[in-house]
């Protein structure tokens, strides 16, 4: 069986907060965030199975800080769990100062699904675990896996 390591598919991006992406409140507006975590989960999924994905789940987003107008903001993607279709990718995002130092703003667990032409699902590579840290989001990411089962038999 094929496997990739986490750091295959690991993912960074950065913006520059602009005007159009700020709320009435005067921060970074929360459905753009999410618009650019299911995009870098999105990267990251297609980077770990080479096929076209699509989102099945964003199952934990967690705003931790607020991020304001000129500030720039880091989105780091990375495997943390797959199923036989299905990926967990983990998003989180940071405001970056100047001098380079970086605040966690925002944490989000986001499951996508490897599709064919037709849509339909597609089993995905294994993940190797090369480090604790990997084997730890691998475990988390196996509860969560069980939880959204839970759900979904439960009707949620």
């Amino acid at each position: 069986m094929i496997t990739r390591r986490v750091d295959d598919s690991k993912t960074e991006q950065a913006y520059v907060l602009l005007p159009k992406h700020i709320n009435g409140y005067g921060r970074l507006f929360g459905g753009m965030l999410m618009q650019w975590i299911d995009e870098m989960a999105g990267i990251v999924a297609r980077r770990h199975c080479g096929m076209e994905i699509t989102t099945a789940a964003i199952d934990h987003l967690t705003f931790k800080h607020a991020a304001y107008k000129n500030q720039t903001i880091v989105l780091i993607g990375k495997v943390t769990y797959v199923g036989r279709t299905s990926m967990e990718i983990r998003v989180d995002t940071y405001v970056e100062a100047l001098n380079g130092t970086r605040r966690l703003i925002n944490t989000a667990y986001v499951v996508m699904v490897a599709i064919d032409e037709q849509g339909k699902a597609q089993e995905v590579p294994g993940l190797r675990l090369e480090t604790e840290m990997d084997r730890i989001e691998w475990e988390s990411g196996k509860r969560r896996y069980e939880l959204r089962r839970l759900r979904h038999q439960e009707g949620f």
